[in-house]
């Protein structure tokens, strides 16, 4: 456990730093700043964790959530999509996840990204039947597609979404709907 601290605080502290060289200061106010520098060393932070809870590499990853009426979807897709292996670990973890949350587990997220997180409390509290969630291959990936009739869970789910987009930083993306 104390290596696991060690290494986290040499990434945060490494991430920061890095980020910190790469702004224009000039531009920021103080409070704009360490805003920023808080946002970049919950990404790190978020990263970390997200290595003991996803078997895929995040950064060799992009995350694509669109947001729909109905819910949304989550894509995710290996930037190098002759990756066979990440490709693999993407698939399985997202059929995993899958039967996790319709099952009423949200432990994945809950380790990544914190309990507080937006959505997350509503969404455990879905009975089952309430959303479905269909698992799709994609080129380079694969998809989960969330539906619901229920107007809170649907807010909870774009919540859920907008945490993740913020959380994960570069190695995410908003999607658009067709």
């Amino acid at each position: 456990m104390r290596k696991i601290a060690i290494t986290l605080g040499v990434i945060v502290a490494f991430a920061g730093s890095a980020f910190a060289q790469t702004m224009d200061h000039s531009k920021m106010n103080h409070a704009a700043h360490k805003t920023t520098m808080a946002d970049a060393q919950r990404e790190a932070e978020v990263s970390q964790r997200g290595e003991e809870v996803m078997p895929f590499s995040l950064a060799a990853t992009t995350h694509i959530f669109t947001k729909n009426a109905e819910g949304g979807m989550q894509q995710v897709v290996v930037k190098k999509s002759t990756d066979a292996d990440q490709v693999n670990l993407v698939r399985e973890h997202l059929l995993e996840i899958r039967k996790q949350f319709l099952n009423g587990d949200f432990s994945g997220p809950s380790r990544i990204h914190g309990d507080d997180m937006p959505g997350l409390a509503d969404l455990k509290t879905a009975r089952p039947g309430q959303i479905s969630i269909v698992y799709q291959d994609v080129e380079g990936g694969a998809e989960l597609i969330y539906k619901t009739s229920d107007a809170s869970l649907g807010t909870a789910l774009h919540q859920w979404f907008d945490a993740q987009l913020s959380d994960h930083g570069k190695d995410a993306m908003e999607g658009h709907s067709k």
